[in-house]
């Protein structure tokens, strides 16, 4: 009986020109698709491998995803996906190839799983080019970007035109600095290698030695840990408040998984070389999304 079914089935599919039927599914947009996320490189509710260390203990293994299925996201009803007009307007964003979920969530300055959430993308998050996505929640209306402080910090120096710290920033000791309702310190003590010129480096290199302790700048909340965003290697964003973000790039080690409540000063990976040509910590402070100088925000060493 089963070899009967199956000489039947085969018959079926050379009938329909050769091919099985598919389950019939709409497509909404006819545009080239963008893989959005890619999830065996996310960190998010993996437990993270270890291997044993020299001293006889177990770190982490870098970039070490595990094998957990991707995060279930709920849409929400009110969310629109794609909406018209909506590119030309505050509070959307049109996808750019290379995009991904993980991209525009550091683009924008909000969780990856709250942009999924917001326009109804279901399991996968496949995304189009061309798509326009709400980076807002539903019903908010976004708000001006009026510092002129942090506008003036987030534009790269002209020729001739001497830098300074924004009034905005306090120094409150020597090791720490008070700006836009945060307390920030280094991240590493390593010296700057590269500065921000807000076009080729969207933030500082530090320099350090491999296996050297990552801190996390400010008091906040992981909303990416993982390799998925080329360019950057083994990266975590901490997104401090409804303004700021801070990523920490090319680690050997992440220490922190997604939605981790992390405070200042506390070790959060482990320099590295991922995806870069030397040690070092590309270190990033963005303002609603837009990068801004980090040394605006760090205390004077």
């Amino acid at each position: 009986m089963v070899v009967v079914a199956m000489v039947a089935g085969l018959a079926a599919c050379a009938a329909g020109n050769g091919r099985a039927p598919v389950e019939a599914r709409e497509v909404a947009v006819n545009r080239p698709t963008v893989e959005s996320p890619s999830f065996p490189q996310r960190a998010s509710g993996a437990s993270t491998p270890t291997r044993p260390s020299a001293s006889g203990g177990t770190r982490p293994v870098s970039g070490s995803s595990g094998a957990n299925p991707a995060a279930v996201v709920t849409p929400v009803p009110s969310a629109t996906v794609e909406t018209a007009g909506g590119a030309d307007k505050p509070g959307y964003y049109t996808v750019k190839q290379g995009d991904n979920l993980y991209r525009i969530g550091l683009e924008t300055g909000q969780h990856w799983k709250d942009l999924a959430r917001w326009n109804g993308l279901p399991d996968g998050h496949q995304i189009a080019v061309g798509q326009v996505l709400r980076v807002i929640p539903p019903g908010e209306t976004p708000q001006p970007d009026d510092d002129a402080g942090d506008k003036a910090a987030s534009a790269p120096p002209t020729a001739g035109t001497p830098t300074s710290r924004p009034v905005t920033s306090v120094v409150v000791g020597g090791d720490a600095a008070s700006s836009g309702g945060l307390t920030w310190i280094w991240p590493v003590s390593g010296p700057v290698i590269a500065s921000f010129d807000g076009l080729k480096n969207k933030g500082l290199d530090l320099g350090g030695a491999a296996g050297e302790p990552v801190l996390a700048a400010a008091d906040g909340r992981v909303v990416y840990a993982g390799s998925g965003l080329r360019g950057y290697g083994n990266l975590i964003i901490i997104k401090h408040n409804n303004t700021y973000l801070t990523a920490y790039a090319h680690n050997r080690a992440l220490l922190v998984k997604e939605d981790q409540a992390v405070k200042r000063g506390q070790k959060i990976a482990e320099m590295g070389n991922s995806d870069a040509d030397r040690v070092k910590l590309h270190f990033e402070v963005r303002r609603q999304g837009k990068p801004v100088n980090p040394a605006q925000y760090l205390p004077k060493r």
